[in-house]
């Protein structure tokens, strides 16, 4: 029987941040320094320490639109610096889907968000993917991360279960917002490798035209 994730408020603050996205059971390090965001934490703090993380759409605006789509998390771990930043630990907990903006005398925004879609995010995942099916999005992700300059401590990654290891490469990808509000929105695990596959082949055929062009 699938976990009821009840408990979880309907009414969460939203953390709109680009080309940025977690995913539950994941863990992420931020650091809040603009005074609303500042505000908000103070809130979270005092009350159950949840907050939503979501992508806003490109947009001009000072509040730009936002995907329907985001992930609750919990504040795990809170410092502040010297020069007044927070420096917080993120847990994600749950997807969610905002059902509406709601009106506030805040600095920040906040939604009513619904978790009803996403009962399998509280499940461990019990799909037949194995380390060896990896391999291909290893030595192309490898290859990515390189080009652009990043860099991640691959043998702890491989110590993370496969549920961890996919979510935290989608996570930390150098992909664009909408290809990474794309794995956000999969159903389940072995559709966000699917995906992250087909996303990692566009930049490998890439990569080779520019070297053929050359």
């Amino acid at each position: 029987m699938k976990k009821k994730i009840n408990h979880l408020p309907n009414r969460i603050p939203v953390f709109p941040l680009s080309n940025f996205i977690i995913f539950p059971r994941t863990t992420v390090p931020l650091n809040i320094f603009e005074p609303r965001y500042i505000d908000m934490i103070d809130d979270a703090m005092k009350s159950n320490r949840i907050i939503g993380m979501i992508q806003p759409k490109k947009s001009n605006q000072n509040e730009p639109d936002l995907y329907n789509i985001g992930c609750a998390g919990k504040i795990i771990s809170f410092n502040e610096s010297n020069d007044g930043r927070y420096l917080i630990v993120l847990n994600g907990i749950s997807r969610f889907k905002i059902v509406e903006e709601l009106k506030n005398d805040k600095l920040y925004r906040e939604c009513s968000v619904s978790f009803d879609n996403f009962e399998d995010d509280y499940e461990k995942s019990t799909e037949e993917i194995k380390f060896s099916d990896l391999e291909l999005i290893f030595k192309d992700i490898k290859s990515l991360f390189v080009k652009e300059g990043y860099l991640i401590n691959w043998k702890d990654l491989e110590k993370q279960d496969l549920n961890q290891t996919i979510n935290t490469l989608a996570m930390a990808s150098p992909f664009s917002l909408e290809e990474k509000q794309i794995l956000l929105e999969t159903n389940n695990l072995s559709e966000r490798k699917k995906k992250l596959e087909e996303i990692l082949s566009t930049y490998v055929v890439d990569d080779f035209r520019n070297k053929t062009i050359q």
